[in-house]
Order: C-alpha cells, then structure tokens, then sequence
C-alpha cells in the first residue's frame, strides 16, 4: 500500500487524454477539485475537454505532447511548472495497439507499439521524477491492462508492451520508496472506448467487444480510487480479475484455455496442413 492523499487540490498531469480513459480520468480528476493538466496529440480534442471543465468550474490547463518525442517530454515538464508550479501527481495513460498474430505482423508494428506503450511511459516518468520528488504526496500512475498479467493471444505485442510496464513499475516502486514517490498500477479489462478504432492495425481473426466493458466513468472512478487509497495494483472487471486469478494459480488451466481457442479458430488451417504431411496411402485411407 502507498500513501493516502486527496485528489482535491493535487496538481495532476494526465497524459493521452484527449479521449477515452484519460478524458474521464481528468472529467473526475477536475470534479474532485484537482488542478488537472491534460496532455495529447490531439489539441482541437483537448481544447473541447477543457472547454467543458471550465464551464463547470473546474482547473485545466492543456498541452500538445507526443510523449515518443524528448522536446514534447520536455514542453510537458514546462508546462507543469508555469500552469501549477509543480507535480504532485502523473497519470501515464497513453497507449496504442495492434491486433494479428506475431508471425504475420512487421517489426516496425511492434516498435512502435513498444515505443508509446513503453518507452513514452518510462521516459516521461524520468522527465517528471525530479518534480515529483517535490510534490505534495507524489504518485506516479502506470494505466495498464489485464493483458499486461495474462498475454492475450492475438495481441502479442501489446501484452508485452504491458508486461514491460508491470514490470518497471514493480521495480520502480522500491527505488522510490526511499523518495516518498509512490507507484500505483491500474489494469483496465475491455473498456468501452474507441482503442480499438484507433488501433495501428487488426489482424485477429476475432475482435473483442470493447462495448462490452466498462465505461471510461467506471475506470476513472476506480483509478481515483486508487490513487486516494494508495493502492499499489488495481485489476478491473470481473472477467480482467478471474483471468488474472486464474491465470497466478493455474497457469496450466489457462494455457488450455487460449491454445484451444486459437487451434478451433485454425481448424481447417491445422487439417489441411496436416494432410499435406501425410503420405499417399494414409491420405487415401484418411479419406
């Protein structure tokens, strides 16, 4: 467990969010009293987000960041300093995704997901850390996904993507504690957000129904959740949970579970493959 704290008052960097998660998060973040600076590619999105925050009464500042790239990182850390005179709480919510197998997918697909997903994640938690260190009870927030407890067949690449960030944060957590800097992680399952509208590429032959999740709302309100009880993991939904719990005590099961899945989607693929192995007799005989 971290630290507890109060959302009002705290001065928030919520990176991704001009839409989906990250634009609930900084709607409740705002509601909550918290001075909230937002952060994304997309400034006319922004620029509506804050139009509607400030209409009810709420603090928000924006800036236009690709957190891929080191003088946005930089603009970022600028613009925390001018809008609030420092940081007290970072919110990495940024991400992309990609669908397919890995065998039928570039290098360059995976690069890119691990760039954002990773690289953008930790290099702007380094671009912070000095003025997180002098925050008012700092937090780093790591938005994650159930695919980074369980790789999800299909996804490979942004389950790993997701791993990477499991583990940073787990480490992370001990090298701040001398700091006074907690690291909390928020595992969103299927979330009713256009992710998958905006993912690079869908490969996979069966595409989740994000509209199935919960709403963008329901994680917000679970993340400042967490953030006010200092929770160290946060796993949502509860087929995100049974897969995470299924997935620590019997692995096996869910192995199972996904190659029987993947070999009934691949049926015909694995029989006719199979028959291409076999000598003439047999095939006659098999027929």
């Amino acid at each position: 467990m971290g630290q507890r704290r109060i959302v009002s008052g705290s001065r928030i960097l919520i990176t991704g969010a001009s839409q989906g998660i990250g634009k609930a998060l900084a709607e409740a973040a705002a509601a909550r009293g918290a001075k909230v600076l937002v952060c994304a590619r997309k400034l006319d999105l922004l620029a509506e987000l804050a139009q509607q925050i400030r209409a009810k009464g709420g603090v928000i500042e924006t800036a236009h960041a690709d957190i891929t790239s080191a003088d946005d990182r930089r603009g970022m850390v600028e613009a925390a300093q001018k809008a609030f005179g420092g940081l007290d709480i970072l919110v990495n919510n940024a991400g992309i995704g990609a669908t397919g197998h890995f065998a039928d997918c570039s290098a360059e697909r995976l690069r890119q997901i691990m760039e954002v997903n990773f690289f953008g994640l930790t290099e702007t938690t380094r671009a912070f850390l000095p003025m997180l260190k002098q925050g008012n009870k700092p937090a780093i927030v790591n938005i994650s996904s159930i695919a980074g407890k369980r790789g999800i067949p299909a996804r490979s690449e942004y389950s790993a993507s997701k791993f990477a960030v499991q583990g940073f944060s787990e480490a992370l957590r001990a090298e701040l504690a001398k700091d006074g800097v907690d690291v909390l992680v928020v595992c969103p399952g299927l979330t009713q957000t256009n992710f998958s509208h905006n993912m690079i590429e869908q490969k996979a032959l069966v595409q989740m129904d994000h509209m199935r999740g919960m709403s963008p709302e329901e994680v917000a309100a679970q993340t400042i959740k967490a953030i006010e009880k200092g929770y160290n993991e946060t796993c949502l939904t509860l087929n995100g949970k049974l897969m995470v719990f299924v997935s620590r005590f019997l692995p096996w099961v869910a192995d199972i579970i996904v190659k029987r899945k993947v070999r009934g989607l691949f049926k015909d693929e694995m029989e006719a493959r199979q028959a291409k192995k076999l000598p003439q007799a047999d095939r006659i005989h098999a027929s």
